[in-house]
């Protein structure tokens, strides 16, 4: 199986700008989408042979998920099913047979870590969704974590350090996640591979100097981990400030 995930930065710019010939070409199994940025109606994707599921925040032009996918799930589940979390449509889980299936958008820390108590309660409650799922099945789970987890998955890690999306907090919150039973596939095949980003800031030319975060992550449950094939991290397609990144798996 081929697993696609994207923050798109607004899935209506992000189509005038290569989306669907991406789409198209990387035939991926399954599609997911961060920061789709519009509400029901105002795109109308034609995705012939896809199962569409949309997530949209209460807030107009703001947050969102999506997931495409050829295969039709037992069940979707939009949000974790707490009120506090649910109104910015973040979460899809797409339940299969062998395997859940989660794209996440995690809340950004933003300037001066004003929303920083809010995303220590949003990485508790989203572990213990996924922990929930797992009792069942094993999990799958992608999107825009807004964390660089090591030095290594950031261009300047000095002066970024405390900066929102490189505090010591947010990093020990996905080394709880990782510790919990989860694996950063991207790791599990590159360890030591340096460079490689999934985001780059739209200021200082930031992406030609590859002045980039690796903040966007393919986790699988550990008992998934000798059925996957390889992870990519697509830095050649433009269209957002993300690219868009890639699993390989044996399912």
């Amino acid at each position: 199986m081929r697993l696609i995930s994207w923050n798109v930065n607004g899935i209506r710019a992000c189509v005038t700008k290569g989306f669907m010939d991406f789409f198209d070409q990387i035939d991926a199994d399954i599609f997911c989408i961060q920061e789709s940025k519009l509400q029901e109606g105002q795109i109308d994707l034609a995705m012939e042979g896809y199962h569409q599921y949309w997530n949209y925040a209460v807030k107009k032009g703001y947050s969102g998920t999506a997931i495409f996918s050829k295969k039709e799930p037992l069940t979707v589940q939009y949000g974790i099913g707490k009120q506090e979390h649910d109104q910015e449509g973040r979460v899809i889980t797409l339940e299969y047979p062998e395997f859940y299936m989660v794209t996440v958008y995690t809340p950004n820390s933003q300037n001066e870590l004003a929303r920083l108590p809010y995303r220590m309660e949003w990485e508790n409650d989203f572990l213990s969704y996924i922990k929930g799922l797992e009792e069942k099945k094993p999990v799958i789970f992608c999107g825009d974590l807004n964390v660089a987890h090591k030095e290594i998955d950031i261009k300047n890690p000095k002066t970024n350090h405390k900066n929102a999306g490189f505090t010591d907090e947010e990093r020990e919150k996905f080394t709880q996640l990782l510790e919990a039973g989860f694996v950063d596939t991207f790791r599990y095949f590159y360890p030591e591979q340096e460079h490689i980003y999934s985001w780059w800031s739209y200021r200082f030319k930031a992406r030609e100097k590859n002045a980039g975060w690796r903040i966007d992550y393919f986790c699988v449950s550990k008992s998934l981990e000798e059925k996957l094939m390889d992870a990519k991290i697509h830095t050649e397609i433009m269209g957002s400030d993300h690219c868009p990144i890639e699993l390989d798996i044996d399912l």
